[in-house]
């Protein structure tokens, strides 16, 4: 099996991992050196990031990342966008340490606002994760005047989100814009009126996977 190369937040647990099999090579013993190594690699296999190809449709909304649906209802999206108080459909999908843990832009938009809360960290996979747990929320405005909210969650075992993207972006979908380390969950929050096409239990495939139709 071929690994892709991985995300560059991988570096400093690469740099670490590599000088600690180093140093026990050298000074303290195998026993350090195989630690080191074996960490390595879960490194490379964690922080791998592939190469997606989207769909080549307009108005499609893509799975943010890897992993498989738990959750598809309404829901009122991070009162800290400013986004509204009235629900709208929810897509969350849960990803575990074997995912591939980079995210991914839904649709083609601008990114409006971001907004960080800190938060708890239960397990990811439970419906509260989107309320109490730490997040990072992005407002992203539809070309149509339309708009639609992506979140990072953090889960039990994360305890980092990245996010490259900025105010004024101008994205595509499937574009990267970020990475949460080592078990987490990411929300999408569709534009009011716009019916998800994901189903509990589904398997997503990040930047690939059509979760919903903008229609007209």
């Amino acid at each position: 099996m071929v690994l892709a190369p991985p995300h560059p937040a991988a570096r400093p647990f690469l740099i670490g991992g590599g000088a600690a099999a180093l140093l026990g090579l050298i000074v303290l013993g195998n026993w350090l050196f195989w630690l080191g190594v074996i960490f390595v690699a879960f490194c490379l296999y964690f922080f791998r990031d592939p190469e997606r190809v989207p769909p080549d449709r307009p108005g499609m909304v893509l799975a943010p990342a890897d992993g498989h649906v738990v959750s598809v209802g309404m829901a009122v999206p991070p009162l800290e966008l400013g986004l509204g108080d009235a629900p709208r459909w929810r897509v969350a999908i849960f990803l575990s340490v074997l995912d591939v843990h980079v995210n991914r832009m839904p649709t083609d938009g601008t990114v409006t606002r971001i907004a960080y809360h800190h938060g708890k960290f239960v397990s990811a996979n439970l419906d509260k994760a989107s309320d109490e747990n730490e997040r990072n929320a992005l407002a992203i405005a539809l070309p149509d005047g339309r708009d639609l909210a992506v979140v990072q969650i953090a889960g039990l075992v994360a305890r980092r989100i990245l996010c490259d993207a900025k105010v004024g972006d101008s994205v595509q979908a499937g574009e990267r814009f970020g990475i949460i380390r080592f078990g987490s969950r990411t929300d999408v929050y569709l534009p009011h009126g716009v019916l998800p096409l994901a189903r509990e239990g589904q398997t997503m495939i990040g930047g690939e996977t059509v979760i919903a139709e903008l229609g007209a």
